[in-house]
């Protein structure tokens, strides 16, 4: 059972989500938080395996609570939920450790598959995320800077799957551009998260742009 926990300042938007995720077999919302502090008071008291979590809130917003939870050993997943899929605070919130986000007009089966997939410990960034965010936001080396050292201990074949990563792909893919099963992709991926020390998927992609390895409107690796 995936246990989740529901974070927005308007209930109405609460009672929603819940009414969507209660309705699965395999999901249960274990509590709502109305801000960013009543959510790391719920976490610590109930430990559910993913929140929701808007980010516009008062008193504690979104970006600054996963933040204080992803800073935790033992952490929830974080899936942002928001509004504007160019709101600045969104990068900043996959900065911070959230594992995805999502708009909250998509779909009520987007949203399950979202929770679902965040608890099985995978990102939701797909490209045209990937490439909107990072493109806007992320600050790019000087021209001519060297790649920081801690790229040095990647393989090649690590280099390329970490720039597809930045492309958004998922492993399958990764697969069919390399030539590579899906199983030899993931056995990479844990790697380049080990090597780079980096919690998951999302803060590969982050570091891919912010390290100069991948560069904005540069086409995306074959």
């Amino acid at each position: 059972m995936i246990r989740v926990l529901v974070v927005d300042d308007q209930a109405l938007v609460r009672a929603g989500f819940r009414s969507i995720l209660d309705r699965q077999d395999d999901i249960e919302v274990v509590a709502e938080a109305a801000d960013g502090a009543e959510a790391i008071v719920q976490v610590e008291a109930l430990h559910p395996d993913v929140v929701c979590m808007d980010i516009r809130m008062p008193n504690l917003d979104g970006v600054q609570a996963t933040r204080r939870l992803t800073a935790a050993v033992e952490s929830p997943r974080v899936l942002i939920l928001t509004t504007f899929d160019l709101d600045r605070y969104v990068y900043d919130a996959l900065a911070a450790g959230a594992a995805g986000f999502l708009l909250k007009d998509a779909p009520p089966e987007r949203l399950v598959e979202a929770v679902r997939t965040i608890a099985a410990g995978d990102a939701l960034l797909g490209p045209s995320v990937v490439r909107r965010l990072v493109e806007t936001y992320v600050a790019q080396p000087p021209p001519g800077e060297e790649l920081p050292p801690a790229l040095a201990a990647l393989t090649d074949r690590e280099m390329d799957v970490l720039r597809h990563l930045a492309a958004g792909r998922s492993n399958a893919e990764i697969g069919r551009a390399l030539y590579l099963s899906e199983a030899t992709v993931k056995t990479h991926v844990t790697r380049v998260l080990a090597k780079l020390q980096l919690r998951d998927r999302v803060q590969a992609v982050v570091l891919a742009y912010e390290t100069g390895l991948v560069r904005p409107g540069a086409r995306a690796p074959r």
